[in-house]
């Protein structure tokens, strides 16, 4: 029988990888204060935790004390991505947070319910530029070689550019760009959707089956310029609004980091929000969903400066930095502690 993870020698095992993540920890924080960045921390539990249809949040309820505000339902956040774009409006930025950030029902060796997000903003930074820094600071920080599950990347070697378009056509034979109406949603027909599969459900059956099984092998990989469908907060390419400026990072088979060049227009904003709302309930029901997050579209609509920001997973960078196998190697009561 496994030890549980406070167990003497269930820690003595995960200590040099627990060391390793201290290291990149601190490693971190200096690399992007020196460029820079402002840390920041912002609140953990929120009205609206994320904004990702997909997402499973974990749900509590404000209760007054001594008559003090009202009842509510708030939520552990996701992601504190909406929490560092007020801070953008506010003139904060460049900022940076290692946020504890929460997602329900994801568990396994590069899963957990609990885990840190590192995301950073910069105004005034495109996709482009965010790429190099973001490839500088892989590199800065992981050994030349990082392996996982018998993937080994050399980051030493100029990370891949490709996208989504590219991709495709190349490991799976479809365009599928030919699938997005001019309105930018996705025609399922159109992408060889099958049964009563919608759009998404073929593009990610697609991607997970064709795609990413080539991502981040011998040399780390950006994944660039997805559909207009999955443009989620970033803006549209004014020079092929069938796509979104957004790119994926996969180093080892992993997929590390999500960007965006980020969405400033409110309206436009606000109408995704409604979508995905209505989207999520449709799929989850009212009681795992949340309502559109107005304080942050009142925010949008003060003014954020234009720029990149992005998110990306440091317990498995930490994995891939240290060597360890599972996430629960890089956390000091391992992944689940809840037996």
């Amino acid at each position: 029988m496994a030890h549980p993870p406070w167990h003497p020698e269930s820690l003595a095992a995960r200590l040099p990888f627990l060391e390793a993540r201290g290291r990149l920890t601190a490693a971190t924080r200096a690399w992007l204060s020196a460029r820079g960045y402002r840390e920041v921390e912002t609140p953990c539990l929120v009205p609206a935790p994320g904004v990702e249809v997909h997402l499973r949040g974990f749900r509590s309820t404000y209760e007054p004390h001594l008559g003090q505000g009202e009842r509510r339902a708030l939520w552990l956040r996701t992601s504190p991505e909406l929490a560092l774009k007020r801070l953008l409006v506010g003139g904060a930025g460049p900022v940076f947070e290692l946020a504890r950030v929460w997602r329900n029902g994801e568990i396994g060796t590069r899963h957990a319910p609990e885990f840190t997000m590192l995301e950073w903003y910069r105004p005034g930074l495109t996709l482009d530029g965010l790429m190099a820094e973001t490839e500088a600071l892989v590199r800065g920080l992981c050994p030349k070689l990082v392996a996982h599950e018998g993937v080994t990347t050399d980051l030493s070697l100029p990370f891949e550019r490709i996208t989504v378009a590219e991709a495709f056509q190349r490991w799976a034979g479809i365009d599928v760009l030919a699938s997005i109406r001019a309105d930018g949603t996705g025609d399922a027909a159109a992408l060889g959707a099958r049964g009563d599969e919608s759009w998404e459900e073929a593009f990610f059956r697609l991607l997970l089956d064709h795609v990413e099984p080539h991502l981040g092998r011998d040399r780390a990989s950006f994944l660039t310029h997805w559909p207009a469908p999955q443009a989620a907060l970033a803006r549209r390419d004014p020079a092929d609004p069938r796509v979104a400026l957004r790119f994926e990072l996969f180093a080892a088979g992993v997929e590390l980091a999500n960007a965006f060049d980020e969405l400033t227009d409110a309206p436009e904003q606000a109408a995704r929000f409604a979508h995905d709302v209505a989207e999520r309930e449709r799929l989850y029901g009212a009681e795992d969903s949340w309502p559109v997050d107005a304080d942050f579209l009142a925010a949008l609509a003060q003014g954020m400066p234009a720029g990149s920001g992005i998110a990306l997973g440091f317990d498995r960078l930490a994995m891939l930095a240290s060597g360890a196998r599972r996430i629960g190697d890089v956390l000091w009561l391992g992944g689940f502690p809840y037996p």
